[in-house]
């Protein structure tokens, strides 16, 4: 169990100052100048975007929304925490009809926390509209979702296999879904997943409009893209921004160093949040333990956690309760959390795109990160493929490091 005692001043402390913006990065700041209401939406529309604290829309927002507002097909790509979210639940509430009892929006996302935050801000965006928004995800119950079908759901935001389950069963009618989004686009069309995607779209009205939005985009999507989608709209915000705003050291380890390697870390960093990635369940459970018995707060999470126990320690991360948060690779995809400013790579990743999703972690929404990788003689070549592969430098690291780098 993850020890969950947290100073309540610490807690606290994330609700203080905003971030200064203008350490925000370009990715978010470097606009055209429109404002949400140049797309004339609907009134209680607006009210839940200012109300959910946006002020004007981000790149991603302004390229997607009046696209995605004509019902055209869209295949965006944009670095985490740039509003990818916002970019298309808010073309997808504006369209909702909510005269109509049926399901006529879907979100598809690779993971349960990252259904349950997306349909969160949908709920948020949409409060003032009367849409009804049901997430349903596996690992829950069943009957639970049959009893909310039976009562009027307009947008549904699901992990693939349940949403499919309940399709099959004909309890999800999505005849008249007419909007279908998939966020994590690339995770979402892996051999795992991409079957299951392609039964749910035959489920869909013919007339369908299909969004793609991630960071990355592999080849399998390239064939998804001429199976099903129609002429889409390319959005392409990742040249040159692929890790900007976040500062990459590498220390050069060996393995039995690394923990204390991690404790110098954490009394030298100003960290507001951090998350420390390793590359297996038990190393996750093992490090976490070790945190705790160094004296700092530390949840973990990981994929074989019961649902209930991986929704309570997101939950209670998010909400400030606990600094440190140690995870595999399943907290990489989507999951937006501002405060967190450090992530560190216990075990370095094998692959570029993992690298990249990990990272993403910090420098969320345009403001600075630090990533820091504990490097062994073996991960020596890994670190140099992926600094070519993305075009990117991660430097040895300096005996002290600027807080102006990655805190406000």
């Amino acid at each position: 169990m993850p020890n969950s005692s947290a100073p309540q001043d610490w807690k606290n402390s994330l609700k203080l100052p905003p971030r200064d913006p203008r350490q925000r990065t370009e990715d978010v700041t470097k606009t055209k100048g429109n404002d949400f209401e140049d797309y004339l939406l609907k009134r209680e529309l607006l009210m839940g975007i200012y109300e959910k604290g946006f002020e004007k829309p981000s790149p991603i927002q302004e390229e997607s929304i009046p696209i995605a507002l004509t019902g055209r097909d869209i295949l965006a790509r944009a670095k985490n925490g740039t509003g990818k979210t916002a970019a298309f639940t808010i073309p997808l509430l504006e369209r909702i009809d909510t005269s109509k009892n049926e399901i006529q929006g879907m979100i598809l996302v690779p993971t349960r926390e990252l259904a349950l935050q997306t349909s969160q801000v949908c709920k948020e965006l949409g409060k003032h509209l009367g849409v009804e928004v049901m997430v349903t995800t596996g690992g829950t119950s069943l009957r639970d979702d049959i009893m909310r079908l039976h009562a009027v759901v307009h947008v549904m935001v699901a992990t693939p296999g349940r949403i499919l389950d309940l399709a099959m069963k004909d309890l999800a009618k999505l005849k008249n879904c007419t909007m279908l989004v998939m966020d994590e686009a690339d995770k979402l069309l892996s051999p795992e997943f991409q079957p299951i995607i392609e039964q749910l779209i035959n489920f869909c009205n013919p007339q369908r409009q299909i969004c793609l939005y991630s960071a990355t985009f592999p080849v399998t999507v390239k064939q998804f893209k001429e199976k099903f989608l129609k002429k889409p709209y390319i959005i392409n915000l990742m040249e040159e921004l692929t890790l900007k705003g976040v500062t990459q050291y590498y220390a050069f380890v060996e393995e039995k160093q690394k923990v204390h390697c991690l404790n110098t870390l954490f009394s030298k960093l100003q960290i507001n949040q951090s998350i420390i990635f390793c590359n297996s369940v038990n190393r996750v459970e093992l490090l976490a333990k070790k945190i705790t018995e160094l004296g700092y707060s530390c949840f973990y999470i990981h994929a074989k956690m019961m649902q209930s126990h991986r929704n309570r320690v997101f939950h209670d991360f998010r909400n400030g309760n606990c600094r440190n948060l140690v995870s595999s690779d399943l907290f990489t995809r989507g999951i937006d959390i501002q405060a967190v400013n450090v992530v560190i790579n216990f075990d370095f990743p094998k692959n570029s795109e993992t690298y990249l999703h990990r990272v993403g972690r910090s420098g969320r929404f345009g403001h600075l990160g630090l990533a820091v990788n504990l490097i062994t003689y073996d991960d020596r070549f890994n670190l140099f493929r992926i600094e070519q592969e993305l075009g990117t430098e991660i430097k040895p690291i300096p005996p002290t490091i600027e807080k102006s780098l990655y805190c406000a």
